[in-house]
């Protein structure tokens, strides 16, 4: 695969993780007690493919949870 396509996944993706770990911590922090934090990531191809879209578009989903402190 093409290091600049790499290059722009990485990217994208490391943007994505520092800003939801942002989010998440500061949810947490207002939100302390409770049961475990269940979340769930949809990664979805939104591309404006016109009249000759493909047959399959990207999509995945990943799901996990985030303990609280107590």
């Amino acid at each position: 695969m093409d290091d600049e396509i790499r290059g722009d996944i990485r990217k994208l993706l490391k943007t994505f993780g520092v800003k939801a770990d942002e989010t998440i911590l500061a949810y947490l922090a207002a939100h302390r007690e409770g049961a475990p934090l269940k979340l769930r990531v949809t990664l979805e191809d939104v591309t404006d493919y016109g009249p000759n879209p493909p047959a399959e578009r990207l999509r995945f989903t990943v799901e996990g949870e985030v303990r609280r402190s107590a």
